[in-house]
């Protein structure tokens, strides 16, 4: 565990959540969650969290660790095709994870995943908080759309509204 990063996260608060993600672009994110859902039969959620705080910061929990709990908390794996994902961003290290149910995990390759955070984070190096979400969910839904086509109605089993932490 670094001092660096200890500072990051104690100095990390609501505020510059707010300042990435004001309310504007917490409504383009649900709605480019919610257009993106009518072309698969996936379910998207996106959570950002400014920073670690008590345990998992003086444990040093990673980015990808918390998203599995992030992923878990939200029930993001309780869907009827297990095609749920979890886009996750950690402000404070300014990492992004994208966590994928089984039924995803067979037919997406975890490098493609990597490579959609990978874009997401050259995004948000420039400050495009809201862009770099968007590329994200546009990236997620073509994959969605390969494996998970839309099929009849489409049917919302998960909120299509930003988790802000």
């Amino acid at each position: 565990m670094g001092i660096k990063r200890i500072g990051r996260h104690l100095l990390l608060n609501r505020w510059r959540v707010r300042r990435a993600f004001p309310r504007q672009a917490l409504t383009n994110i649900e709605k480019a969650i919610k257009t993106s859902e009518a072309l698969h039969t996936g379910q998207i959620r996106f959570a950002v969290e400014g920073a670690l705080d008590g345990v998992p910061l003086f444990k040093d929990q990673s980015a990808r660790a918390r998203s599995i709990d992030v992923f878990a908390n939200l029930r993001v794996w309780d869907t009827e095709n297990s095609n749920g994902v979890l886009i996750y961003l950690l402000l404070a290290d300014r990492d992004v994870e994208i966590v994928a149910d089984r039924g995803i995990n067979e037919k997406v390759q975890q490098a493609e995943w990597e490579a959609i955070c990978r874009l997401m984070e050259t995004e948000f190096r420039a400050g495009n908080f809201e862009g770099g979400v968007l590329t994200g969910v546009a990236a997620v839904t073509k994959l969605l759309a390969k494996h998970f086509p839309a099929s009849g109605a489409p049917r919302n089993e998960l909120p299509d509204k930003p988790v802000v932490m």
